[in-house]
């Protein structure tokens, strides 16, 4: 009788502290805040998308966003279709936080800004990233 008390009251402590635990985390984090700079070597147009969240996006285990260059080829044939943007080389820029994304493309529009022979542009906000294919 005393064994059988003993595992009821083993089993209900396991029940409790299994719903209780902080489920651990995932190494792979759903939900990304990013936007888009496209520069050129010959032009000197420089074009930032506004801030998106893409709830697709990943970031893997070392904080690298998975299909970050199927994001910029997504930017740069938006850019050369609808903008006529030859040659443009694009770039991703990414956080979980939304704050700490618009803190680094304010510090890099400055740097832009700096030299005075620059032109920003922001992209048509009908241009939307795409989830990216994983292979």
């Amino acid at each position: 009788m005393r064994l059988i008390r003993l595992l009821c009251f083993v089993f209900a402590v396991s029940i409790v502290v299994g719903v209780t635990a902080k489920k651990s985390k995932d190494k792979n984090k759903y939900g990304v805040y990013m936007a888009g700079v496209s520069a050129s070597f010959t032009d000197s147009l420089v074009y930032f998308t506004d801030i998106q969240f893409l709830d697709s996006a990943v970031v893997d285990g070392k904080g690298f966003l998975v299909g970050r260059s199927q994001y910029s080829v997504q930017l740069k044939d938006y850019l050369e279709t609808k903008e006529a943007g030859k040659n443009r080389t694009c770039f991703m820029f990414y956080n979980l936080k939304k704050s700490k994304l618009q803190k680094e493309l304010l510090k890099l529009k400055e740097k832009y800004n700096k030299g005075g022979n620059l032109l920003l542009k922001s992209v048509n906000p009908e241009f939307k990233f795409e989830k990216a294919e994983m292979y």
